[in-house]
């Protein structure tokens, strides 16, 4: 049986800052457990038929987002500064964090690197951007960056992907409790409250 409630991230999505801004204390709250799990939609999109995010293929419903993604940052008291690029790579990133998984940090460093691109519209494909975030947190920036170019590191977020698409994950955020899957911000609480009456 699990012991934690697995959150699929991506850092292009501005509904997965959403959720990595507050769920640990969401979790808290509640005595649940965050397992923090980062993929790239960029291979799941492709899949789909997509070059781009819908939010881009779709106005409409970009333009939606847009003004939903405000007033949920108002509500949540969350910063929000509409990034300049979007979505933006977050391959660098990406790698960082399957590397932080093992190593206990990943929260931290995830939460640092949507803050920089969603409150503070900086470029997080830049290994100078990642850099300054991986020194802010206590951590090697250099010595990291490098090991994201190593076939281990790069493997690591390869299949960490395959297996966000084995496991039927089609956006993000996404929690998953066992086998069961809730997409989007909106549905954290589902999550727990599935977790707490069918697992804990």
């Amino acid at each position: 049986m699990s012991d934690c409630i697995e959150f699929w991230f991506e850092f292009g999505s501005t509904y997965s800052y959403l959720s990595a801004m507050r769920v640990e204390s969401v979790a808290k709250d509640e005595g649940v457990t965050i397992k923090w799990k980062p993929f790239l939609l960029g291979p799941i999109f492709k899949d789909q038929g997509w070059d781009t995010s819908p939010f881009n293929i779709y106005p409409i419903k970009g333009r939606y987002m847009w003004r939903d993604i405000e007033r949920l940052c108002e509500k949540y008291g969350i910063a929000f500064k509409k990034p300049s690029v979007f979505p933006r790579n977050s391959l660098l990133a990406a790698r960082i964090s399957c590397i932080a998984q093992d190593e206990g940090w990943c929260a931290e460093f995830s939460r640092a690197v949507f803050f920089a691109n969603f409150a503070e519209d900086r470029e997080i494909s830049d290994p100078e951007t990642i850099n300054e975030i991986v020194d802010s947190i206590g951590r090697d920036g250099p010595k990291l960056i490098a090991q994201t170019k190593l076939p281990e590191i790069k493997n690591l977020l390869r299949n960490q992907t395959e297996e966000a698409m084995n496991r039927g994950i089609f956006g993000a955020p996404t929690f998953i409790v066992e086998s069961e899957l809730f997409w989007g911000n909106d549905r954290l609480g589902d999550a727990i409250e599935w977790y707490k009456l069918k697992v804990n």
